[in-house]
């Protein structure tokens, strides 16, 4: 096949592509499984056709030119591309998918995700994964609309759209700096809270209800510093000795290299933690890979 307007032809950029490689036309004879004359003509023709000198030859050698190594930077972005079409073919031939959709509570990406990424790379390096986040309603709703394959999420979940396996369970937890007073305790409970500052998610998500309503119910009235929007936006304010927050268990373990501490807090609930797909779905090879992988991972923080 011609380059087109250039008259080169991409036989022949692929043997100049493999001599430079090699460092002569007879180990790359070797690679491309022809003789090493033809080797020899395809080179004399594309120099011909390019119209400069690509290799000089020394004491028998073949030494390329400054031109041959600017001209193989311009091959090898080609081939790049042409490169991956096969590992493509064969990904597709398997039904499998090389871009692997992944939807979660933004906490998740700082040790769940990367770990599930991580060893997903490491069966191949073809995968890659996209990454998006949000609140459990948002993250069934990338599932749903397929903008992501799999999403982590929390029960309960819409069985008829949805199905799930299960990847841990966690109870109310209260994030508190390393130095804290808290950190001489074994339950932090709503009456230890009266007098703290608060790092408060919104009064949507259930953890709200254990402690501020708690201290509500005590005749207390919280002290709320920061509302956050979502899990994975406490951790900063927490570190910045600002004050302390209620989440769980599995959230607060993505925590785990930011220096901050945290202890089981009454009265709390048990969460249920799973990871979704659309009701029914066929998953590829790769995709079962991922639910396996997001399952481990989960197990590790659990551990």
């Amino acid at each position: 096949m011609d380059i087109t307007g250039s008259g080169v032809r991409v036989r022949q950029l692929q043997i100049l592509r493999e001599v430079m490689r090699a460092g002569s036309e007879r180990l790359a004879a070797q690679v491309l499984r022809i003789t090493q004359p033809a080797v020899s003509q395809n080179i004399k023709q594309l120099e011909e056709t390019i119209g400069f000198a690509l290799f000089r030859r020394e004491n028998n050698r073949l030494i390329p030119t400054t031109k041959a190594w600017e001209f193989l930077r311009t091959i090898d972005a080609a081939f790049a591309g042409l490169d991956r079409i096969g590992p493509s073919i064969e990904f597709l031939r398997n039904n499998d998918t090389r871009l692997i959709g992944i939807a979660a509570p933004s906490a998740f990406s700082f040790v769940t995700l990367p770990r599930v990424v991580r060893r997903i790379r490491e069966k191949s390096r073809s995968y890659a994964v996209q990454v998006k986040t949000g609140t459990y309603q948002q993250i069934a709703d990338h599932v749903l609309n397929g903008r992501v394959d799999l999403g982590i999420s929390r029960l309960p979940v819409d069985e008829r759209i949805l199905d799930w396996m299960p990847i841990g369970s966690a109870t109310n937890v209260c994030l508190f700096p390393a130095n804290h007073r808290f950190k001489t305790q074994q339950v932090v409970t709503a009456e230890d809270l009266v007098g703290e500052a608060i790092v408060d998610i919104d009064p949507q998500f259930a953890s709200h209800q254990m402690s501020v309503n708690a201290l509500r119910y005590m005749g207390t009235a919280p002290e709320i510093v920061v509302e956050y929007d979502a899990n994975g936006h406490d951790i900063g304010y927490v570190m910045a000795g600002i004050g302390v927050s209620i989440t769980n268990e599995i959230v607060a373990k993505e925590y785990a290299n930011f220096g901050v501490e945290f202890r089981p807090f009454q009265p709390g609930a048990v969460y249920h933690y799973v990871v979704v797909w659309q009701k029914d779905r066929k998953m590829s090879d790769s995709l079962r890979f991922a639910v396996e992988q997001i399952a481990v991972a989960a197990g590790d923080r659990a551990a």
